[in-house]
């Protein structure tokens, strides 16, 4: 701690280490026994307390006390992968593998423009950020453009479009994405820890290469824990009337 640092900033980076290793729903320290355990005052202990929950480390339930929270994961809308977002925001991405597969395109023929039979790399994960679930994803490569894809990387810790990229040359240059709002599919739930019923927002990502379809994946993130933030800026036809200025 540098001099001029506040002391509940410096308070606040202890209790994050430490609440960094606890699971969901551990209380905290009220703040008289924090600022008694720490030699600070209550105000410093307070804000310490504040700062955390700002962050969405923390959550207060009157009542009841401060609790260790369920990361919320806050996310840009862009063409990159989960893995590079997770660690642009200082937490550690991983994952465990639920399926890994070559299946036929069936229903996906359209989307990607091949038969029916053409096959596709399936790989269904549940993404984890610093240990928690915040997603299940089942995504879809064109098998022909990466072959033996599933067998190249471990996918529990690697990037998918890394390995897309880095072997195989395929770096998506375009993309659609659908979002929607629903409920946890069914099987789903539990790889989320969230009751059945639970509300979704759901991803469909459709990315191409040189115009061509090459993925296709669904993503469902639990609403609680999924905040999405896109940059507004303003657009005009031409011809158009010019922007009102206020």
């Amino acid at each position: 701690m540098t001099s001029a640092e506040p002391k509940y900033l410096a308070l606040a980076a202890r209790l994050r280490a430490i609440t960094n290793e606890q699971p969901v729903g551990t209380p905290v320290l009220s703040e008289r026994d924090l600022a008694a355990e720490e030699g600070v005052s209550r105000m410093t202990a307070r804000k310490a307390i504040e700062q955390l929950v700002a962050e969405g480390r923390l959550t207060r339930e009157v009542g009841r006390g401060t609790f260790v929270a369920r990361p919320e994961l806050t996310l840009p809308l862009t063409l990159n992968s989960f893995t590079v977002q997770v660690r642009q925001r200082g937490l550690t991405p991983s994952a465990r593998v639920v399926e890994a597969t070559l299946v036929p395109a069936g229903d996906l023929a359209e989307t990607f423009n091949v038969s029916e039979h053409e096959p596709l790399a399936r790989l269904v994960r549940v993404r984890l950020t610093d240990g928690a679930p915040v997603a299940v994803e089942s995504a879809h490569i064109l098998a022909a453009a990466a072959p033996d894809l599933l067998d190249a990387a471990d996918f529990a810790t690697a990037s998918l479009y890394a390995v897309l990229d880095e072997q195989y040359g395929v770096r998506f240059d375009a993309g659609t994405q659908v979002i929607r709002a629903g409920l946890v599919p069914q099987g789903e739930a539990e790889l989320l820890e969230v009751a059945q019923g639970s509300p979704v927002l759901q991803f469909l990502r459709t990315s191409t290469l040189n115009g061509r379809v090459l993925e296709h994946t669904l993503s469902s993130y639990p609403a609680d824990r999924f905040v999405l933030q896109a940059a507004i800026t303003p657009t005009r036809a031409p011809g158009s009337a010019p922007l009102i200025e206020q």
